[in-house]
């Protein structure tokens, strides 16, 4: 799979990450004093709900599911995304938000790059999840909304998948000792540890390899000292 740092995919990501932060991460925040959040289907969502309600970005859309209930309505602004999920727009009280509150900017989310982004997390759920489960510590990964970033820490070690960010606009995966790259080894070619264009991971296995290389690595330096 090819992600391409369109102007499309970039306007996405943002006007997704607005969202994660203001609307979901807020409303389940105030509700259940977490701000985890998961992938969804064609997107993200809430990891336990907002008054036992789940809320969901996917594609151009936000969901409200109570039940058997749902219903939807396109993203256009956070104001209007924060009244139809009936929650108070803005994060407080967690950490200080990333991305802008203007309620009234609008959202460019572009369904194509939506849909590219969506199977990227999918692809980066699966392959955490399996990188865990094979060395015997199954965990789910979480979809931070600070970052917006999909990940799990093992042993003082982050292992992800990001959309991309401003120092690295391209999707990716990661691995992030927490005490930085831990020797001059050419895999570690990032200031806080590895990244991988999302270009070069086209599969599970891709990811997988990826992740269990970084921690291979890790190990040996740990086990030199």
């Amino acid at each position: 799979m090819t992600l391409t740092t369109s102007p499309a995919l970039v306007q996405t990501r943002e006007s997704w990450h607005r969202v994660a932060e203001h609307v979901l991460a807020a409303g389940q925040f105030a509700a259940a004093g977490t701000i985890r959040l998961r992938p969804f289907p064609g997107g993200f969502a809430t990891a336990v709900g907002v008054g036992g309600r789940l809320l969901a970005v996917v594609a151009d859309r936000l969901l409200v599911v109570d039940g058997a209930d749902f219903r939807s309505r396109p993203l256009t602004t956070l104001r209007a995304a924060a009244a139809f999920a009936g929650v108070d727009l803005g994060l407080r009280g967690s950490y200080p938000p990333a991305t802008s509150a203007d309620p009234d900017e609008p959202l460019r989310v572009d369904p194509a790059a939506a849909g590219r982004l969506a199977d990227w997390y999918a692809l980066g759920d699966d392959a955490l999840r399996r990188f865990a489960e094979d060395l015997g510590q199954p965990m789910e990964p979480v979809l931070w909304p600070e970052h917006f970033d999909l990940g799990i820490a093992l042993e003082a070690v982050n292992y992800g998948v990001s959309p991309g960010d401003e120092a690295m606009p391209e999707p990716h995966a990661y691995v992030g000792p927490h005490e930085g790259p831990p020797s001059a080894d050419g895999f570690w070619n990032a200031p806080f540890g590895a990244a991988i264009d999302s270009g070069r991971i086209s599969t599970q296995d891709d990811a997988v390899a990826f992740f269990s290389k970084g921690r291979a690595l890790v190990l040996t330096d740990r086990s030199r000292k």
